[in-house]
């Protein structure tokens, strides 16, 4: 679904912040990128979603295609309407505007008012705070209700792909979990993630494949089951708690096949 092919993007005149970086993201499950602060992962998302162009960034070298149909250097509206939709890290709400307002605002390009109104009412059964808060403004929400609501509006939008930028930054651990969890549950509905997360157990624990950025380029890559028994992730990304099967933040361990305790998610109430 999404082909991200030799990608090299610079800043200005500056050396490159990626090089040469190459990954696919399929049409289901969930692919996670790890690396530590300023390897790039910002960039990578920035570059896909079209929002590079904001920042002073530009595609040197290489293509993103989505959906077969190349939009390296489009403009977010038109990522939008293809259905490649971004929740960007600091979630960046509309803090004047009611939550539901805000939900309403994700379904701009939707053009049925029948899915409008369906998605909305999902969207409060996943968040049921949010239907509580309905009416209040997005500036008084608890920071994990505005990752609620974040999330929520960018499902409005009824994305094919959805890109998840440090969804748990900043987040106490339980609700940590939850985002985890929230995680899985729109992949389980048919939506692939791209997830950008600091705290790699989590991703680790939701993310069906992940690829590892280091200065720019992809130096790892495959199954999460494999990546979690490097020993380079194991050091790197989940010390020492990952020796006793611990998730960091509270997450749990990922359940195994056949074990029957898969955790499903009917509802968000953090």
């Amino acid at each position: 679904m999404l082909e991200i092919d030799g990608l090299v993007v610079r800043y200005g005149a500056r050396a490159p912040v990626l090089r040469g970086v190459s990954l696919d993201v399929g049409g289901s499950g969930v692919v996670a990128l790890l690396g530590s602060n300023g390897a790039g992962k910002t960039t990578l998302m920035r570059a896909v979603s079209g929002t590079l162009g904001l920042y002073g960034g530009g595609v040197t070298e290489g293509s993103v295609r989505f959906r077969g149909e190349r939009i390296t250097g489009a403009d977010t509206a038109r990522t939008v309407v293809q259905g490649l939709v971004q929740v960007p890290e600091g979630r960046h709400i509309f803090a004047g505007l009611t939550v539901e307002e805000n939900l309403n605002a994700g379904a701009l390009t939707v053009r049925s008012s029948a899915v409008r109104e369906r998605t909305r009412r999902r969207m409060y059964e996943l968040f049921p705070q949010l239907a509580e808060r309905r009416r209040a403004r997005g500036g008084t929400l608890s920071g994990g209700e505005q990752q609620m609501l974040a999330i929520a509006r960018a499902l409005m939008a009824q994305p094919r792909l959805l890109l998840l930028d440090e969804p748990s930054l900043g987040l106490a651990p339980r609700l940590v979990h939850l985002v985890g969890e929230t995680i899985r549950e729109i992949s389980r509905e048919g939506v692939p993630v791209l997830l950008v997360e600091q705290n790699a157990a989590m991703a680790l624990s939701v993310a069906d494949s992940a690829c590892v950025l280091d200065l720019g380029r992809v130096v790892l890559s495959g199954p999460t089951d494999e990546l979690a028994q490097s020993d380079d992730v194991r050091r790197l990304y989940l010390g020492a708690d990952a020796d006793a099967g611990q998730s960091a933040g509270g997450s749990a361990p990922r359940p195994g096949p056949g074990t029957g305790n898969t955790p499903t998610l009917s509802r968000w109430s953090g």
